[in-house]
């Protein structure tokens, strides 16, 4: 060995069952002279990296952890990706689950496939006439169902619908936009962004000076 070690320390290794040809010299002003390292040792790059995906959803609700039980069970005892996509969607939080029109999924239907929404399906009143959809989501408004059933369409729940297809076949996943919101329109950073002002009132009076006309010195 290259390395001299100490009494001390080769008393210890020997109460450790490790002999000092096991030992890795440690490179000089890096740690203390007494310093050393078993060649078993695991060195994890990631060590301080977190993985901040959610694992469970936040809700307390009992029938949506009792969804997420019957999709963990899905996504563990089966191949095919729809499950684990569906327990993934389950667990986020209600503004990254936005709301579906009735008017979107009919342009977005396929035929004979099942609709399947991780979210709520609500009324388009500029629809005039609906088309018979099946359609499995989390949630219905009334007005959505009473259209959807009159039109002799089906509404299912997401424990129905892994009944029907526990691996996901004939079905369409759809999900609605989650940038829509009004808080999403006020968002970026600097100019050209086409952000939208947070004004105290809309009108002649408020910000239509510098920066938004050419006849007040520049216009963004």
């Amino acid at each position: 060995m290259g390395k001299a070690y100490s009494s001390s320390i080769i008393f210890f290794l020997r109460r450790q069952k490790v002999s000092p040809g096991e030992l890795v010299p440690i490179p000089s002003g890096h740690c203390s002279p007494i310093s050393f390292r078993t060649s078993s040792s695991i060195d994890l790059d990631d060590h301080h990296v977190r993985n901040t995906h959610r694992k469970a959803p936040k809700s307390e609700n009992v029938y949506l952890k009792l969804l997420v039980k019957l999709y963990r069970f899905l996504a563990r005892r089966t191949t095919a990706p729809f499950n684990r996509i569906i327990l993934r969607r389950l667990f986020t939080s209600r503004i990254n689950r936005p709301p579906l029109s009735l008017s979107r999924l009919q342009r977005l239907a396929q035929p004979e496939k099942t609709i399947v929404v991780v979210g709520t399906i609500t009324d388009d009143t500029r629809l005039l006439e609906v088309k018979p959809l099946t359609i499995a989501a989390l949630h219905f408004t009334a007005t959505a169902r009473a259209r959807i059933e009159k039109a002799g369409g089906e509404c299912l729940t997401l424990d129905q619908l892994a009944l029907r297809a526990p691996t996901g076949e004939n079905t369409l996943l759809l999900r609605g936009p989650k940038n829509a919101r009004e808080a999403v329109k006020h968002f970026g950073f600097g100019p050209h962004k086409g952000k939208k002002p947070y004004v105290e009132s809309k009108g002649r009076k408020f910000e239509r000076a510098r920066g938004r006309r050419r006849s007040r010195g520049f216009k963004v």
